[in-house]
């Protein structure tokens, strides 16, 4: 995670804040990053072939 990042999402929560909400929001953050640069790498999988993984554990 970037500096900037932190900086950025603490200067948008207001002089008194809880810490748990801060950390909440910077997790947040740095899951979706993953999941852009997962999807970049081609390490995702689609929704129709999840729909089919699915339906097979139902048989």
């Amino acid at each position: 995670m970037e500096k900037s990042i932190v900086l950025n999402t603490l200067n948008k929560l207001p002089n008194k804040f809880d810490l748990d909400e801060f950390l909440e929001r910077l997790i947040v953050i740095e899951k979706i990053n993953e999941g852009i640069e997962d999807e970049k790498a081609g390490k995702t999988v689609s929704h129709e072939k999840v729909k089919k993984l699915v339906a097979k554990w139902h048989k």
